[in-house]
């Protein structure tokens, strides 16, 4: 915790200057690394942000403003965006994705930095771990900026569209990528955001459902633009993966969502019962789908936009499963190649990803993207090409695949949709 020297309240203008000259002294010192163009982002805090988060990172040597004597666990970053986007992406198509500090989500950017005609912007919670895993990539520097985006917190995403459209300027976004998630099985009780909501419903689909709400509007002005929101198909019960293997989706009636006067916070489950992280992260993604489904019913005839979902085939090895045990992490990549036949690597899921990102073939909107069989069945070996085939696994072609009763009840995903922009305190625009 602070000393008390660092923790004076800023009340004389001396110290008020001293503040101020202090902070503008620590930035003029980084400018040669936004003159060079590199990705990059600067410990700082606006004083708006300082409210919300309540505690104000800043250099060691500059006093503290503390605006709550309440403990801070963590003290929480915030960081300026990069700055002269328009000069960096140039002509490009810009295309956001979350999550792209790790597994499909860093995959998925590489292939698009790879692209010529493409500008990616890394939405990610931690920018320093981006910088690292960009290098490690061989990522072009001039190809990608890094903005920092917490899904988990709404005055986080709401600061991502500031700085992103501060980088981008005028020019409307091309591509919304929601990737980022959250899984956790192995918790006993339920873990909240800062802004009271179970944490994989939060992340999954809250967080990624109020970043569509605040750029779509952006995205209208674009000629050719596209939301991609990754699904998966645990949350599609007409499946192995989601109708066979315990537990399974179910959202209800969303009573978790109707409780506590319709507010929804500290609710463990969307259905209103117990906590189970596994069955969670498969609700999350239920919602997901039926997010995907509205907005093509709602929004797609009237701005033109591209809503889809994909599911890129069991990524055995992600990070997505670091919560789960050690035995599982070692025996699940193997149980998935070569007896169900639903394993595809990360490369191979990231390609699957900027393949609806960007193909013409995948320009429909309101389609569930699937590749290599439907998952509807254990795959079949083929002693020919002594692989196993036909669970959504390695190789195979596109193709539009269908979805659970669940997922395309369409008085149910209005329910959901309602209720989400209730939960995030949004309002939808009016498109003519």
């Amino acid at each position: 915790s602070p000393s008390p020297s660092t923790t004076r309240p800023l009340t004389t203008p001396a110290r008020r200057l001293a503040f101020i000259m202090k902070t503008i002294t620590s930035m003029v010192a980084l400018l040669p690394l936004t003159a060079a163009f590199t990705p990059s982002s600067f410990t700082a805090r606006t004083a708006r942000h300082a409210a919300a988060r309540r505690v104000t990172t800043v250099p060691s040597a500059v006093p503290t403003m503390v605006a709550s004597a309440e403990p801070a666990a963590k003290p929480q970053r915030r960081t300026l965006p990069p700055v002269l986007g328009g000069l960096k992406a140039g002509n490009k198509k810009l295309c956001v994705i979350t999550g792209a500090s790790s597994g499909l989500g860093l995959s998925a950017a590489r292939e698009m930095c790879e692209k010529d005609d493409y500008f990616v912007i890394c939405a990610v919670r931690d920018v320093d771990k981006m910088r690292s895993e960009a290098a490690a990539q061989g990522m072009d520097e001039k190809k990608y900026a890094i903005i920092e985006c917490d899904l988990a917190s709404f005055q986080s995403i709401k600061d991502f569209v500031f700085d992103l459209k501060a980088f981008k300027s005028s020019r409307p976004l091309d591509r919304l990528v929601c990737n980022a998630a959250v899984y956790l099985p192995k918790d006993p009780l339920p873990k909240y955001s800062e802004d009271g909501y179970e944490m994989s419903m939060a992340v999954n689909h809250l967080g990624h459902f109020l970043l569509c709400n605040l750029l779509i509007d952006d995205m209208a002005k674009s000629k050719d633009a596209r939301c991609v929101i990754v699904g998966s198909i645990t949350g599609n019960s007409n499946t192995v993966g989601g109708g066979l293997v315990y537990p399974r989706a179910d959202v209800g009636q969303f009573q978790g969502w109707v409780q506590d006067n319709g507010e929804g916070k500290k609710i463990e489950m969307i259905d209103g019962k117990g906590f189970f992280g596994a069955k969670a992260y498969k609700d999350s993604k239920v919602c997901n789908m039926m997010t995907v489904s509205e907005l093509h019913r709602r929004y797609h005839d009237k701005t033109g936009i591209t809503f889809s979902s994909l599911y890129p085939g069991c990524i055995a090895e992600t990070a997505l499963f670091r919560e789960k045990r050690q035995w599982f992490r070692k025996g699940f990549p193997l149980f998935m190649k070569y007896v169900t036949g639903g394993y595809v690597s990360e490369q191979e899921a990231g390609e699957r990803l900027a393949q609806v990102i960007d193909d013409d073939l995948c320009k429909k909107s309101g389609v569930y993207w699937s590749w290599n069989g439907n998952a509807k069945q254990v795959g079949l070996y083929d002693p020919k090409t002594k692989t196993v085939s036909g669970a959504g696994g390695s190789g195979g072609e596109i193709f539009e695949n269908d979805q659970s009763n669940q997922v395309t009840d369409i008085e149910r995903a209005g329910r959901m949709f309602d209720l989400s922009s209730k939960l995030c305190g949004v309002e939808w625009p009016e498109f003519k």
